[in-house]
Protein backbone atom coordinates (compact mmCIF):
# COMPACT_ATOMS: atom_id res chain seq x y z
CA UNK A 1 0.00 0.00 0.00
CA UNK A 2 1.79 3.06 -1.27
CA UNK A 3 1.97 6.15 1.79
CA UNK A 4 -0.17 9.27 0.61
CA UNK A 5 2.01 12.02 1.00
CA UNK A 6 0.05 13.14 4.23
CA UNK A 7 0.83 9.83 5.43
CA UNK A 8 4.31 10.03 4.24
CA UNK A 9 4.84 12.87 6.80
CA UNK A 10 3.05 11.57 9.33
CA UNK A 11 5.59 8.73 9.42
CA UNK A 12 8.01 11.09 9.18
CA UNK A 13 6.93 12.85 12.75
CA UNK A 14 6.24 10.03 14.34
CA UNK A 15 9.92 9.02 13.79
CA UNK A 16 10.97 11.87 14.40
CA UNK A 17 9.23 12.14 17.98
CA UNK A 18 10.39 8.41 19.04
CA UNK A 19 14.07 9.44 18.24
CA UNK A 20 13.57 13.32 20.05
CA UNK A 21 12.32 11.65 23.10
CA UNK A 22 15.31 9.04 22.99
CA UNK A 23 17.56 11.45 22.41
CA UNK A 24 16.79 13.65 25.30
CA UNK A 25 16.36 11.00 27.41
CA UNK A 26 19.55 10.00 26.96
CA UNK A 27 20.63 13.87 27.43
CA UNK A 28 19.27 13.75 30.98
CA UNK A 29 19.98 10.22 31.98
CA UNK A 30 23.14 11.43 33.70
CA UNK A 31 21.61 13.68 36.09
CA UNK A 32 20.53 10.63 38.09
CA UNK A 33 16.79 11.53 38.66
CA UNK A 34 15.58 8.64 36.21
CA UNK A 35 15.69 5.81 38.57
CA UNK A 36 15.34 2.84 36.41
CA UNK A 37 17.33 0.69 33.57
CA UNK A 38 16.41 2.11 30.19
CA UNK A 39 16.71 0.45 27.03
CA UNK A 40 17.03 3.41 23.85
CA UNK A 41 15.20 2.32 20.52
CA UNK A 42 17.33 4.70 18.71
CA UNK A 43 17.56 3.39 14.98
CA UNK A 44 14.97 1.20 14.66
CA UNK A 45 11.80 3.62 14.47
CA UNK A 46 10.56 2.80 11.53
CA UNK A 47 9.48 -0.40 12.77
CA UNK A 48 7.25 0.10 15.54
CA UNK A 49 5.94 3.37 13.02
CA UNK A 50 4.92 1.60 9.96
CA UNK A 51 3.46 -1.50 12.35
CA UNK A 52 1.60 0.66 14.68
CA UNK A 53 0.03 2.96 11.98
CA UNK A 54 -1.57 0.01 9.97
CA UNK A 55 -3.54 -1.11 13.52
CA UNK A 56 -6.61 0.24 14.58
CA UNK A 57 -7.44 1.83 17.97
CA UNK A 58 -9.07 -1.52 19.53
CA UNK A 59 -6.11 -3.85 18.53
CA UNK A 60 -3.59 -4.94 21.22
CA UNK A 61 0.59 -4.42 21.20
CA UNK A 62 2.82 -6.22 23.43
CA UNK A 63 6.65 -5.19 24.07
CA UNK A 64 9.22 -5.94 25.54
CA UNK A 65 12.17 -3.72 27.15
CA UNK A 66 12.88 -1.83 24.72
CA UNK A 67 9.44 -0.53 24.49
CA UNK A 68 9.35 3.25 24.45
CA UNK A 69 8.96 3.31 20.80
CA UNK A 70 6.35 0.71 20.34
CA UNK A 71 4.33 2.68 23.46
CA UNK A 72 4.71 5.93 21.50
CA UNK A 73 3.95 4.60 18.20
CA UNK A 74 0.48 2.91 19.84
CA UNK A 75 -0.78 6.52 20.92
CA UNK A 76 0.67 5.96 24.45
CA UNK A 77 1.06 9.66 26.51
CA UNK A 78 3.93 10.64 26.37
CA UNK A 79 3.55 12.78 29.72
CA UNK A 80 2.89 9.52 31.63
CA UNK A 81 5.72 7.42 29.72
CA UNK A 82 8.17 10.01 31.08
CA UNK A 83 6.89 10.33 34.60
CA UNK A 84 6.85 6.64 34.43
CA UNK A 85 10.66 6.86 33.38
CA UNK A 86 11.21 9.27 36.26
CA UNK A 87 9.36 6.97 38.92
CA UNK A 88 6.46 9.83 39.60
CA UNK A 89 3.03 8.91 40.82
CA UNK A 90 1.84 10.15 37.52
CA UNK A 91 3.23 7.80 35.17
CA UNK A 92 1.55 4.92 33.14
CA UNK A 93 2.19 2.37 36.03
CA UNK A 94 2.26 5.04 38.81
CA UNK A 95 6.11 5.46 38.91
CA UNK A 96 6.54 2.16 40.31
CA UNK A 97 7.33 0.12 37.19
CA UNK A 98 9.95 2.14 35.38
CA UNK A 99 10.83 2.53 31.36
CA UNK A 100 10.69 -1.35 30.89
CA UNK A 101 6.91 -1.79 32.79
CA UNK A 102 4.88 0.69 30.71
CA UNK A 103 0.90 0.71 29.94
CA UNK A 104 -1.55 2.15 28.46
CA UNK A 105 -5.01 -0.18 27.65
CA UNK A 106 -6.96 3.06 26.44
CA UNK A 107 -4.77 2.56 23.16
CA UNK A 108 -4.50 -1.40 23.22
CA UNK A 109 -0.67 -1.05 24.56
CA UNK A 110 -1.33 -3.69 26.88
CA UNK A 111 2.04 -3.77 28.49
CA UNK A 112 5.82 -4.41 28.54
CA UNK A 113 8.45 -6.48 30.78
CA UNK A 114 12.13 -6.82 30.28
CA UNK A 115 12.03 -10.63 30.35
CA UNK A 116 13.27 -12.25 26.86
CA UNK A 117 10.11 -13.56 25.25
CA UNK A 118 8.35 -13.25 28.21
CA UNK A 119 5.10 -11.22 26.45
CA UNK A 120 4.90 -13.51 23.76
CA UNK A 121 2.58 -15.98 25.32
CA UNK A 122 0.58 -13.09 26.66
CA UNK A 123 0.10 -11.75 23.18
CA UNK A 124 -0.88 -15.30 22.23
CA UNK A 125 -3.84 -15.52 25.08
CA UNK A 126 -5.20 -12.03 24.18
CA UNK A 127 -4.94 -13.60 20.45
CA UNK A 128 -7.01 -16.38 22.19
CA UNK A 129 -9.49 -14.76 23.54
CA UNK A 130 -10.14 -11.68 20.80
CA UNK A 131 -11.02 -14.61 18.59
CA UNK A 132 -13.10 -16.58 21.34
CA UNK A 133 -15.42 -13.42 21.73
CA UNK A 134 -15.72 -13.49 17.75
CA UNK A 135 -14.00 -9.65 17.59
CA UNK A 136 -12.00 -8.47 14.42
CA UNK A 137 -8.67 -7.76 16.90
CA UNK A 138 -5.37 -8.46 15.77
CA UNK A 139 -2.77 -8.66 18.56
CA UNK A 140 0.80 -7.80 17.90
CA UNK A 141 3.86 -8.89 19.61
CA UNK A 142 7.70 -7.09 18.84
CA UNK A 143 10.69 -8.42 20.15
CA UNK A 144 14.19 -9.14 18.98
CA UNK A 145 16.03 -12.05 17.34
CA UNK A 146 17.14 -13.25 21.02
CA UNK A 147 13.74 -14.36 21.77
CA UNK A 148 14.66 -17.13 19.54
CA UNK A 149 16.69 -18.99 22.15
CA UNK A 150 13.60 -18.99 24.21
CA UNK A 151 11.75 -22.45 24.36
CA UNK A 152 8.20 -20.20 24.98
CA UNK A 153 8.14 -18.80 21.06
CA UNK A 154 8.11 -22.14 19.83
CA UNK A 155 5.69 -23.28 21.91
CA UNK A 156 3.59 -20.21 21.47
CA UNK A 157 4.35 -20.31 17.33
CA UNK A 158 2.70 -24.24 17.48
CA UNK A 159 -0.43 -22.80 20.01
CA UNK A 160 -0.62 -19.73 17.75
CA UNK A 161 -0.84 -21.71 14.77
CA UNK A 162 -2.99 -24.39 15.72
CA UNK A 163 -5.33 -22.58 16.90
CA UNK A 164 -5.71 -20.33 13.92
CA UNK A 165 -5.12 -16.92 15.62
CA UNK A 166 -5.31 -13.52 14.96
CA UNK A 167 -1.46 -12.77 15.78
CA UNK A 168 1.36 -10.87 14.28
CA UNK A 169 5.06 -11.32 15.61
CA UNK A 170 7.10 -8.79 14.81
CA UNK A 171 10.76 -9.68 15.31
CA UNK A 172 13.16 -6.71 15.32
CA UNK A 173 16.27 -8.46 13.92
CA UNK A 174 18.91 -5.34 15.11
CA UNK A 175 21.35 -8.84 15.23
CA UNK A 176 22.62 -8.32 18.65
CA UNK A 177 21.21 -9.28 22.24
CA UNK A 178 23.43 -7.60 24.90
CA UNK A 179 26.93 -7.83 23.30
CA UNK A 180 26.43 -11.26 21.70
CA UNK A 181 25.53 -10.86 17.54
CA UNK A 182 23.54 -13.40 15.87
CA UNK A 183 26.48 -15.93 15.09
CA UNK A 184 27.55 -16.74 17.89
CA UNK A 185 24.17 -17.17 19.45
CA UNK A 186 22.20 -19.13 16.65
CA UNK A 187 22.95 -21.78 14.37
CA UNK A 188 23.64 -20.54 10.91
CA UNK A 189 20.20 -20.88 9.57
CA UNK A 190 17.19 -17.69 8.75
CA UNK A 191 14.98 -17.41 11.47
CA UNK A 192 11.73 -16.61 9.14
CA UNK A 193 11.64 -20.46 8.14
CA UNK A 194 11.41 -21.33 11.96
CA UNK A 195 7.44 -20.02 11.84
CA UNK A 196 7.41 -21.32 8.37
CA UNK A 197 7.15 -24.44 9.23
CA UNK A 198 5.09 -24.68 12.48
CA UNK A 199 2.33 -22.72 9.62
CA UNK A 200 2.82 -19.61 9.90
CA UNK A 201 2.69 -16.87 6.64
CA UNK A 202 6.15 -15.18 6.64
CA UNK A 203 7.00 -11.68 5.45
CA UNK A 204 11.04 -10.58 5.62
CA UNK A 205 12.12 -7.31 4.99
CA UNK A 206 14.06 -3.75 5.50
CA UNK A 207 13.10 -2.49 9.33
CA UNK A 208 14.59 0.81 8.04
CA UNK A 209 12.44 1.32 5.16
CA UNK A 210 9.08 2.98 6.07
CA UNK A 211 7.30 1.98 3.26
CA UNK A 212 7.88 -1.33 3.25
CA UNK A 213 7.32 -1.67 6.64
CA UNK A 214 3.56 -0.36 6.32
CA UNK A 215 3.39 -2.21 2.84
CA UNK A 216 4.25 -5.51 5.14
CA UNK A 217 2.19 -4.88 7.67
CA UNK A 218 -0.70 -4.21 5.69
CA UNK A 219 -0.50 -7.31 4.02
CA UNK A 220 -0.17 -9.40 7.36
CA UNK A 221 -2.42 -7.30 9.34
CA UNK A 222 -5.72 -7.76 6.57
CA UNK A 223 -4.59 -11.28 6.67
CA UNK A 224 -4.90 -12.09 10.16
CA UNK A 225 -7.65 -9.95 10.29
CA UNK A 226 -9.21 -11.86 8.10
CA UNK A 227 -9.15 -15.13 9.72
CA UNK A 228 -5.92 -16.34 7.54
CA UNK A 229 -4.09 -17.52 10.49
CA UNK A 230 -1.01 -15.92 12.78
CA UNK A 231 1.87 -14.05 10.39
CA UNK A 232 5.34 -13.14 11.27
CA UNK A 233 7.08 -10.32 10.18
CA UNK A 234 11.15 -10.39 10.33
CA UNK A 235 12.31 -6.94 10.07
CA UNK A 236 16.26 -6.53 10.11
CA UNK A 237 17.36 -3.38 11.57
CA UNK A 238 20.17 -2.30 14.06
CA UNK A 239 20.43 -0.64 17.64
CA UNK A 240 22.59 2.17 17.89
CA UNK A 241 22.79 2.45 21.49
CA UNK A 242 24.59 0.36 24.03
CA UNK A 243 22.51 -2.44 25.05
CA UNK A 244 21.35 -0.61 28.15
CA UNK A 245 22.14 2.95 28.88
CA UNK A 246 22.00 6.42 27.44
CA UNK A 247 25.33 5.33 25.55
CA UNK A 248 27.50 4.39 22.55
CA UNK A 249 29.44 1.30 23.64
CA UNK A 250 31.37 1.38 19.93
CA UNK A 251 34.69 0.83 21.98
CA UNK A 252 33.69 -2.00 23.62
CA UNK A 253 34.67 -3.84 20.24
CA UNK A 254 32.10 -6.63 20.24
CA UNK A 255 30.88 -4.55 17.07
CA UNK A 256 32.68 -4.44 13.47
CA UNK A 257 34.95 -1.94 12.85
CA UNK A 258 32.38 0.55 11.13
CA UNK A 259 29.24 -1.56 11.55
CA UNK A 260 27.44 0.57 13.35
CA UNK A 261 28.42 3.83 10.64
CA UNK A 262 26.64 1.69 7.98
CA UNK A 263 23.99 1.61 9.81
CA UNK A 264 23.66 4.96 10.74
CA UNK A 265 23.77 5.82 6.99
CA UNK A 266 21.02 3.88 6.13
CA UNK A 267 18.74 5.64 9.23
CA UNK A 268 15.13 5.58 8.76
CA UNK A 269 14.47 9.09 9.33
CA UNK A 270 16.99 10.66 7.16
CA UNK A 271 15.91 8.55 4.59
CA UNK A 272 12.34 9.92 4.43
CA UNK A 273 13.32 12.79 5.40
CA UNK A 274 15.47 12.85 2.20
CA UNK A 275 12.69 11.15 0.21
CA UNK A 276 10.32 14.25 1.05
CA UNK A 277 12.51 16.61 0.21
CA UNK A 278 13.59 15.29 -3.16
CA UNK A 279 10.17 14.67 -4.32
CA UNK A 280 9.02 18.18 -3.22
CA UNK A 281 6.63 16.36 -0.40
CA UNK A 282 7.74 18.81 2.23
CA UNK A 283 9.68 21.72 2.40
CA UNK A 284 12.49 23.17 4.91
CA UNK A 285 10.83 25.50 6.19
CA UNK A 286 7.60 22.49 7.14
CA UNK A 287 10.56 20.80 8.17
CA UNK A 288 11.61 22.98 11.08
CA UNK A 289 8.29 23.71 12.32
CA UNK A 290 7.78 20.15 13.28
CA UNK A 291 10.84 20.53 14.61
CA UNK A 292 9.82 22.72 17.01
CA UNK A 293 6.20 21.19 17.12
CA UNK A 294 8.13 18.29 19.03
CA UNK A 295 10.82 19.95 20.81
CA UNK A 296 8.04 22.30 22.47
CA UNK A 297 6.01 18.75 23.42
CA UNK A 298 8.82 16.75 24.76
CA UNK A 299 10.76 19.66 27.20
CA UNK A 300 6.79 19.88 28.61
CA UNK A 301 6.70 16.33 29.07
CA UNK A 302 9.97 16.38 31.13
CA UNK A 303 8.73 19.38 32.67
CA UNK A 304 5.45 17.37 33.73
CA UNK A 305 7.88 14.72 35.04
CA UNK A 306 10.18 16.45 37.07
CA UNK A 307 7.33 18.29 38.69
CA UNK A 308 5.22 15.25 39.46
CA UNK A 309 4.96 14.37 42.97
CA UNK A 310 7.20 10.48 43.73
CA UNK A 311 4.56 7.71 44.68
CA UNK A 312 4.00 7.72 48.71
CA UNK A 313 4.20 4.37 50.77
CA UNK A 314 0.32 4.71 51.43
CA UNK A 315 -0.90 4.31 48.19
CA UNK A 316 1.64 1.07 47.46
CA UNK A 317 -2.08 -1.45 47.27
CA UNK A 318 -4.42 1.30 45.68
CA UNK A 319 -2.73 2.37 42.40
CA UNK A 320 -5.81 5.12 42.32
CA UNK A 321 -3.97 7.52 39.54
CA UNK A 322 -4.07 3.97 37.94
CA UNK A 323 -7.68 2.95 38.11
CA UNK A 324 -9.19 5.54 35.86
CA UNK A 325 -7.47 4.21 33.08
CA UNK A 326 -8.60 0.63 34.18
CA UNK A 327 -4.48 -0.37 34.55
CA UNK A 328 -5.64 -2.74 37.32
CA UNK A 329 -8.63 -3.50 38.92
CA UNK A 330 -9.92 -1.42 41.92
Amino acid sequence: MLSSKNDLIHHFCSMLRIRRVEEVLAERYPEGEMRCPMHLYIGQEAIAVGVCATLSGSDMVFSNHRAHGHYLAKGGNLNRMIAEIYCRSTGCCGGRGGSMHLIDLEVGFKGSTPIVGGTIPLAVGAALAAKMKGSDQVVVAFFGDGAFEEGVVHESLNFAALKNLPLIFVCENNGYSVYSNLEERQPKRPIAPIPKSHGWEIYIGDGNDIQAVVDISCEAISRARQGKGPQFLELETYRWSEHCGPNEDDHLGYRPPRELEKWKDKCPIKRTQKHLLDEGLISENKLVAIQETIESEIHKAFEFARLSPAPTPDTLFHFSNLEDTKCVPN
